[in-house]
């Protein structure tokens, strides 16, 4: 009998990892459900409080990491592509802090309380704001160099103005609505939420697996892709588009959500290589993985509550991290 192919094996691998933790994130809770609970309220009928709990309270909580997991992903193995950089992430290129800049704005101005969508529209429209500015910088000039300090520039001024409203909040109230905020969370969202932002996702989705084929040949250098017919500043383009999209509408829900764009791709790589094309959906269930699997470990902790997602996924990701790096290091040698 054949064996079956490594990826294969590695597509199972995370498909069953991934079916696991889904199902411990519907399980762990306050209130703590069994198995059986689990799928009771999902599928059956009775118990109107087991079904709220389930459907109402945790199934939304466990779609929005899994898309939102997935999208940061697909974010970091695409930018990490385009720039020929293992450190590249959502972060690089200002979309990040813009997103989170214009969600700051309404929660500073108190704009969130006349209706639920003005944080969200805020944050995928300062998002689009920073796509706009680095797409300018593209046509001016091709340059991955250009791209990353142009990018390095829009983070570090969209992340002052948040700092600067954060010293200036009018009240205590506003400045821990505005902090607790940006350490990202996906408690106490609904499948509205998830509704709002679905659409920006799966178009930056699909702009990002259409950058793809021309990304793989960017991979050697730019001076190759160029040989063969590929448009870098059409493929420069594609990607800050994909990105800005789909983390910025991300972002606009669960808040800022750091080190999951920059590990899920060095998690997947020695299984599935180095294709952009290959690595696109491991990359995206490695970053689903990591962010539900961060949401279950908070909520089974003692006093766990009170820890925000962008925290566990940093305690995570930057030991990890070091690892890779010392790991090449010593590869390099």
């Amino acid at each position: 009998m054949k064996p079956l192919p490594k990826t294969t094996i590695a597509y199972g691998g995370l498909f069953i990892l991934l079916a696991f933790v889904s199902l411990l994130s519907l399980k762990a809770g306050p209130a703590t459900l069994s198995f059986g609970d689990v799928f009771t309220g999902l599928f059956g009928s009775g118990d109107p409080l087991l079904e709220t709990i389930v459907r109402d309270l945790r199934l939304p909580q466990l779609l929005l990491g899994l898309v939102v997991g997935g999208t940061l992903g697909i974010a970091g193995a695409s930018l990490q592509a385009l720039f020929k950089n293992p450190l590249a992430e959502p972060g690089v290129i200002g979309v990040s802090s813009s997103a989170a800049l214009g969600a700051v704005i309404v929660l500073y101005f108190g704009f969130a309380g006349f209706t639920d969508i003005a944080l969200p529209l805020a944050a995928i429209g300062m998002a689009l704001l920073a796509m706009s500015l680095l797409i300018l910088v593209v046509l001016w000039d091709v340059s991955v160099l250009t791209l990353i300090l142009a990018g390095v520039a829009l983070n570090s001024f969209a992340a002052s103005l948040t700092a600067l409203a954060l010293n200036l909040s009018p009240n205590p109230f506003a400045f821990n609505d505005i902090m607790f905020w940006l350490m990202g969370s996906l408690s106490n969202r609904s499948l509205a939420d998830l509704t709002l932002i679905l659409p920006f996702i799966v178009l930056g989705w699909g702009v990002l697996f259409a950058a793809t084929r021309p990304l793989k040949a960017t991979v050697l250098s730019d001076e190759a892709a160029h040989s063969l017919g590929v448009n870098l500043k059409l493929t420069k383009i594609m990607v800050i588009i994909g990105v800005a999209l789909s983390v910025g509408a991300s972002i606009a829900v669960t808040g800022v959500i750091g080190f999951v764009g920059l590990v899920a791709p060095h998690m997947v790589r020695p299984l599935f290589g180095h294709d952009p094309r290959s690595i696109f959906i491991p990359s995206a269930m490695a970053g689903a993985l990591i962010l539900v699997g961060a949401d279950v470990l908070i909520r089974i902790l003692p006093h766990g509550g009170n820890l925000r997602i962008g925290v566990m996924t940093a305690l995570l990701g930057a030991p990890f991290f070091l690892y890779y790096v010392i790991a090449t290091r010593r590869a390099m040698r």
